[in-house]
């Protein structure tokens, strides 16, 4: 073994040390940024009024300035004059009665069916060949172009302009709830075979709620699908609604009757779309989207 050098380990012993680097001060910490929100902010409830309001404003300045000729289009005024005169005389509510049970009919006939047929058609391969098809090929072909079929069928009546409504209505509760069934997840449908849930429950537990935002939603589009119906089947040989009221005064010239017909169809899709909203929020209040 080596022995070391006395004098080399002195040497090594009093070698002066380096001094310790000073510590530098550090920054202050920089604040946290702000987090940007991308999503859309709460609705108020009344925001849907702006764009009527909008509406109403510009039609407003249009009689006052006259820019808006009153034989083409009348002012608000004189259109609420009318209308109240039409509410004295009972016409508006009696035709507005009609007109909304007749919408009502066919709607129901149509949600019915469609929730129906989405059913056998999603949860089963030989009503998917069977019914799917059918739709399709119906969806390529507007109602309008069935009109004339049905009055061969039905008459003229009103046979004729329920079914014509229940199938405008049929077609987008049936493609938003059978995409609904197909989209739901398949983790799901494993789950409730280890559970061994039967064939109903799993409908009642699994289908159902799964297929529920897909329902609202077509029937958000069957609700104005219907009322766009009725506008159309009121036209031909209608006795009674509003539909008639305009056709009516269409044949003497009479717009300022027309125009209020044409905002109680205004006022009836809007509120009926709302309606079907706040079914929306309050059937689907534990999903969070986008829009809340």
């Amino acid at each position: 073994m080596r022995a070391h050098s006395p004098a080399l380990s002195t040497a090594v012993l009093e070698r002066p040390t380096a001094p310790a680097p000073a510590l530098r001060p550090t920054a202050a910490a920089a604040p946290p940024r702000p987090v940007r929100r991308l999503g859309v902010p709460p609705a108020d409830p009344l925001g849907w009024l702006l764009g009527p309001a909008l509406l109403l404003l510009v039609w407003t300045l249009g009689s006052m300035s006259g820019l808006v000729d009153a034989r083409v289009l009348p002012a608000p005024w004189a259109t609420a004059s009318t209308a109240l005169d039409l509410i004295r005389e009972g016409r508006l509510q009696a035709n507005l009665a009609i007109s909304a049970w007749r919408a009502a009919q066919g709607l129901a006939f149509g949600v019915a069916a469609g929730v129906l047929v989405a059913l056998a058609s999603g949860l089963s391969l030989w009503g998917g060949y069977v019914f799917d098809g059918l739709v399709q090929v119906k969806r390529s072909i507007p109602t309008l172009a069935l009109i004339p079929l049905l009055i061969l069928w039905f008459g003229i009546g009103e046979t004729m302009k329920v079914t014509a409504i229940a199938i405008s209505a049929f077609i987008p509760i049936y493609l938003n709830t059978h995409a609904a069934l197909r989209g739901i997840e398949t983790r799901y449908v494993e789950l409730a075979e280890t559970l061994g849930l039967g064939r109903w429950a799993f409908v009642r537990q699994v289908v159902l709620p799964g297929a529920l935002p897909g329902f609202l939603l077509g029937l958000r589009f069957a609700v104005m699908a219907a009322w766009l119906a009725l506008v159309v089947v009121e036209q031909l040989n209608a006795t009674s609604g509003i539909g008639y009221m305009i056709n009516l005064a269409r044949t003497y010239a009479q717009s300022d009757i027309i125009v209020v017909g044409l905002v109680v169809y205004a006022l009836l899709g809007l509120t009926s779309d709302l309606a079907v909203r706040q079914i929306e929020t309050r059937a689907l209040g534990w999903r969070r989207t986008f829009g809340r």
